[in-house]
């Protein structure tokens, strides 16, 4: 493992102290899970992407104009916040 000093500014710093104690982990044990979690979901953002430069739009749209029209089942809802 490897070390690296990482200057934080005061407000963040507190908002990790305060987070690291709520969670009973140490801010180098929160900080790196954070760490992980937005290096996982940056990677997953540049898949979709990837993913995407290569649909095929048009081939989707038949796919979905096959849908039967019909109506939402009875316990089927729209959630709006």
């Amino acid at each position: 493992m490897s070390g690296f000093a990482l200057r934080v500014p005061d407000h963040i710093l507190d908002q990790a102290k305060a987070a690291a104690a709520e969670e009973q982990v140490s801010i180098n044990q929160l900080l790196v899970a954070l760490i992980a979690e937005g290096l996982g979901h940056r990677r997953g953002l540049r898949d979709l992407r990837q993913r995407a430069s290569r649909a095929d739009v048009a081939k989707a749209l038949k796919i979905l104009d096959r849908a039967p029209d019909v109506a939402p089942d009875h316990d089927d809802a729209v959630v709006t916040d």
